[in-house]
């Protein structure tokens, strides 16, 4: 078994909390319309809405990779291939954050959903 690299965990988690942010900044202009204050009309482009499909794609795909490796660093573990307890730990440790902000962006984007519905009506 290899050891962990944490690189790509970290630029998935990364990706993650990014798109995160993005749909944050997006939330807040969406009330900022609603309540009337914007300064400037929102125009959403088509790139940005491609370049945000693929940066999710790119991220879930990263977290199924990263669960995917703990869980044959587990299963290593348990068939005593691996006898490193920590490097066990930390694989399923990177798959829980992962998974933790990935739900956490799913909420976001329900939440920017539920807005968005909101103002048609």
């Amino acid at each position: 078994m290899t050891a962990i690299s944490g690189i790509g965990a970290a630029t998935g988690v990364s990706d993650i909390m990014h798109l995160r942010q993005q749909i944050i900044d997006r939330s807040q202009a969406l009330q900022q319309v609603h309540s009337g204050n914007a300064a400037i009309a929102i125009t959403p482009s088509e790139s940005t809405g491609s370049s945000f499909t693929g940066a999710l794609k790119s991220a879930l795909e990263t977290v199924n990779q990263t669960q995917t490796h703990a869980d044959a660093v587990t299963g290593a573990y348990e068939t005593g291939q691996v006898t490193d307890i920590a490097q066990v730990m930390l694989a399923r440790q990177q798959s829980s954050v992962a998974f933790e902000a990935t739900l956490q962006v799913r909420n976001k984007l329900l939440s920017a959903y539920q807005d968005i519905m909101k103002l048609g009506m």
